[in-house]
């Protein structure tokens, strides 16, 4: 039996999660204007009123004081290129000419073991400026992008989860991966996921780049390792889908090839997800399936506005994803922005508490990873943010003439971005704080 005394840690501040999606249930989150986490051994131990909590906490333990600030937990993007951060914000018509002007021609760097450590160091070092602690990552078809991923986010004990990009057709010669590309990724299967809080995504790029063959393996790869993720795109821009539809005749639609070749299963994440139809929401619903949206790239790209009321009426697993480098911010609080505003271009309408859910528990779920990370559940990993409602002149003005919760977080959501971040841990440890 162990001897080992607790490592504990408190944090007081006012406290928000989710036990539930607000899109279906009344009393979805636990709000504690004046609470209390309790972290012991890099996992919540309780969180809750200051008041009732306090008594509770070991001699010696002191909270954190981080009142006037809003503790979550941390942020999940569930869709980004670490190999895309340099080439952030470049100018392009559309999906399909951006990807052959600067994206397949900025991976090509990442075979350099040197170049794809440091693009890694300074993407990580971004996201948790952010208040992301968990992001689901395409690297590259080279296998050293994967291993300098995953070595920078061991080093930080960061929840990620990653996967070299399946490439086999319809791209440069110099990504072509013709040979090895799904035995590569069975061997960083067997290296990285599970190791550590690493975990493995298989990530063929989309339907066009991958012949027949890599999708059938690809399919018999996820079966023989049904705990890993999925990861890819689907219907982000209508070239692509009509492209797709030539490509594969005998699909019902672009989401359809996926199931086909038996990639629709719990923790399989589909990118963008604009041009489906009821039947491919209702099929993503059935099969587990989950869909990352990404409004900042596809408003960037032009390529759509993601339906919301189309989701939810088939009770889809939804979550957010900032897709950098289409989207233009590794900011979270920027994506819920323009998911917001894309929302009502639809004519739905995305309450605060429903971007805050969908950003953290809802992606959890997206994910599989529900009672792991995304809320503050006894025993999840304690990977939380602290945000500061005065961070700017203009929040710190709005802010001080609130009338509910909700106002408070859209406030945030709205007009906030890494500045509103004060301070980022993962498993209990700092791993961030703003500079003053």
């Amino acid at each position: 039996m162990s001897t080992a005394t607790p490592n504990v840690q408190a944090y007081r501040a006012s406290l928000l999660h989710f036990h539930a999606d607000p899109a279906f249930h009344a009393d979805a989150h636990a709000w504690h204007e004046d609470g209390l986490l309790i972290v012991e051994d890099g996992r919540v131990k309780a969180a809750g009123d200051y008041a009732k909590l306090a008594c509770t906490l070991p001699d010696g333990v002191t909270p954190a004081d981080y009142r006037g600030c809003l503790i979550s937990p941390g942020f999940i993007d569930t869709h980004l290129h670490f190999p895309q951060t340099d080439m952030i914000a470049s100018p392009s018509p559309g999906l399909l000419p951006w990807l052959e002007t600067y994206t397949f021609p900025t991976e090509r760097r990442f075979g350099e073991t040197e170049h794809a450590r440091d693009t890694a160091e300074f993407f990580l070092d971004e996201l948790l400026r952010c208040g992301t602690t968990t992001a689901v990552v395409y690297c590259t078809v080279h296998r050293e992008s994967v291993d300098t991923f995953f070595e920078a986010s061991e080093a930080r004990n960061l929840r990620m989860v990653a996967g070299k990009v399946l490439m086999d057709r319809h791209c440069p010669d110099f990504l072509r991966d013709v040979e090895g590309g799904v035995g590569d990724s069975a061997d960083l299967i067997e290296k990285w996921h599970k190791r550590g809080r690493a975990l493995y995504a298989i990530t063929p790029r989309f339907a066009p780049t991958s012949t027949d063959a890599q999708l059938r393996a690809t399919g018999e790869l996820a079966a023989a390792y049904p705990d890993t993720f999925i990861q890819t795109h689907v219907s982000e821009n209508q070239d692509e889908c009509k492209w797709v539809g030539e490509l594969h005749p005998q699909a019902r639609s672009y989401l359809d090839v996926y199931e086909r070749f038996g990639l629709m299963r719990p923790r399989a994440l589909f990118g963008h997800c604009i041009w489906l139809d009821d039947e491919d929401f209702a099929r993503m619903t059935a099969t587990g399936a989950a869909a990352a949206v990404c409004p900042t790239s596809n408003l960037f790209l032009g390529s759509g506005l993601f339906d919301f009321d189309r989701a939810d009426r088939a009770r889809t697993q939804l979550s957010l994803g900032t897709d950098v480098g289409a989207g233009t911010s590794f900011s979270m609080l920027q994506t819920m922005n323009e998911a917001y505003k894309v929302a009502r271009l639809k004519g739905s309408y995305l309450p605060a508490l429903r971007m805050f859910y969908l950003a953290t528990l809802g992606a959890a779920r997206a994910m599989d990873l529900e009672g792991t990370i995304g809320s503050f559940a006894p025993g999840a990993e304690a990977d939380f943010i602290v945000l500061d409602p005065a961070s700017t002149p203009l929040l710190a003005r709005r802010t001080k003439q609130l009338e509910s919760l909700e106002e408070l977080v859209f406030a945030l959501a709205l007009l906030g971005d890494d500045r509103a971040v004060k301070a980022t841990y993962s498993a209990g440890a700092l791993v961030h704080t703003r500079a003053a």
